[in-house]
């Protein structure tokens, strides 16, 4: 990397401090770092939620799966409209009308204080999960192009990204967040851009060979559902979008910042929108690549087999010299967002489930707590990150282990706002089959479900016996 190029990253990174020190002083108080000031802009917010939603994972395992098979991953972001109306409709007017910070009081009052530790709990495993793919994700791809050591990109990262979201808090997260998705949106177009310049016959042939290696498939239509088939795909994303949008407390955070119900929603739906023709963008970058590969350039041998290192690699290989800081920065732009936002919500519910907090927004001990929990959130990731090197298929195993992490969380949501089931025996037997179900379709070996039908399936089946269990006990 040129000295140019680095000066742009550099500059970039130290923006993001700038912005953080420049809320410390309004984030002395509870209340201000996990539900700011009041005064971000509706606008602010949405790109803040899309970026919540775009990290790595989509940064580069996106197009490197496109690369590797077709745009089957985009029928996961279909969902996202049918998911985003379903929260807009029937799981925002409760987080309002509730007023808390956290998503998960709502379980503690309609299902019990059991049901909101586990979800609780559930949540921090997923997110440490998630945090850790995608610093790794990161680290992969500044490795590629600088040559640093990938355990040190991850642990400096790790630390960055903590030190600046216990500066900032919730404001300086969604200003950054926004100005972030303007620049990772912005690299994606340029490395486009770039790429049809170079393809001889740019769009068109584009077009032609993608077509005749089938890369613009869906995936199939059949109704086999031990296959990543277009409804199989859909069906997950549906269930996994709706546990995003509607009991995430990295959403749920958002809509309670903004002063009315309105434009909470509004955040909401637009937020959620702006990914999929973003998520189209990227998938179309990673068939572009294949067909430069193909036509054009020169892949070492190893990397048709591989997924996440293509775009890293175009990026090192290609890209004119004094535009790889800018794209460093679009990819740590993804990343960024994501973890920060994520550390934020974990600290928030660290607090407000675990801790009192009768005894006023200011107190000091909030803050130290919240400080304390978003650096422990890091170190913890930074563990995970470093355990995945190596990891072939980062998309894969990531949306196979958030379906066993996520433990039927959004199962127990469904009750609390169809059916409150009190009875804790009949609640436990419902969470304990949900999870079974969960665990028996990824670890068993069994080949009658997809993976990712287990989220699906293990809500159902926790769902099914709490609403009956809810019939029963009201009977």
């Amino acid at each position: 990397m040129t000295a140019t190029d680095l000066v742009v990253f550099i500059l970039y990174l130290v923006l993001l401090l700038f912005l953080g020190g420049a809320f410390f002083k309004k984030n002395r108080t509870a209340k201000n770092f996990i539900l700011g000031s009041g005064e971000v802009p509706t606008w602010v917010v949405s790109l803040s939620i899309f970026a919540t939603f775009v990290s790595s994972i989509s940064y580069l395992a996106l197009p490197g799966s496109a690369f590797q098979s077709n745009w089957n991953p985009l029928v996961f972001s279909l969902s996202i409209p049918f998911a985003a109306l379903i929260a807009v409709r029937y799981f925002i007017p409760v987080y309002r009308k509730i007023n808390s910070p956290s998503a998960y009081t709502f379980l503690a009052l309609k299902l019990g204080k059991g049901a909101k530790y586990y979800v609780s709990i559930c949540y921090l495993m997923t997110q440490l999960m998630r945090i850790g793919t995608i610093l790794y994700l990161l680290a992969l791809a500044i490795n590629a192009i600088v040559g640093w050591d990938i355990v040190w990109i991850i642990v400096l990262t790790g630390i960055f990204v903590s030190v600046y979201s216990i500066l900032g808090g919730i404001d300086a997260v969604l200003w950054t967040d926004a100005i972030q998705a303007i620049v990772l949106i912005a690299g994606a177009l340029f490395c486009l851009i770039f790429l049809l310049f170079r393809i001889p016959d740019g769009a068109t042939q584009i077009i032609t060979v993608a077509q005749q290696y089938d890369k613009f498939s869906l995936g199939l239509f059949s109704f086999n559902l031990n296959e990543a088939t277009f409804w199989v795909v859909l069906i997950y994303g549906l269930f996994v979008n709706l546990q995003n949008f509607g009991i995430d407390q990295n959403y749920i955070q958002r809509y309670m910042v903004l002063p009315s119900l309105k434009k909470a929603q509004r955040s909401a739906f637009v937020g959620g929108l702006i990914y999929l023709p973003v998520s189209a963008l990227f998938l179309f970058l990673g068939t572009t690549l294949f067909v430069y590969y193909k036509t054009a350039g020169a892949l070492p041998e190893y990397l048709w087999e591989t997924t996440d290192k293509i775009f890293p690699y175009f990026i090192a290989q290609e890209v004119p010299k004094g535009f790889a800081g800018l794209l460093i920065a679009s990819i740590f732009a993804a990343g960024m967002s994501t973890i920060s936002t994520s550390y934020n919500s974990m600290s928030t519910v660290f607090l407000t489930d675990y801790f009192s907090t009768s005894s006023g927004n200011s107190d000091p001990n909030k803050v130290r707590l919240l400080y304390l929990a978003t650096a422990t959130a890091g170190l913890l990731s930074i563990i995970i990150a470093v355990s995945m090197i190596d990891v072939k298929g980062v998309l894969d195993v990531w949306w196979k282990y958030a379906s066993i992490c996520s433990g039927g969380m959004l199962g127990l949501f469904l009750l609390g706002v169809m059916a409150p089931l009190k009875n804790k025996f009949l609640l436990g037997l419902a969470v304990v089959l949900g999870v079974l179900t969960i665990l028996w379709i990824n670890i068993s070996g069994q080949t009658l479900f997809h993976s990712y039908l287990s989220i699906v399936l293990g809500t159902t089946v926790l769902f099914g016996v709490g609403l009956s269990g809810f019939l029963l006990w009201k009977s």
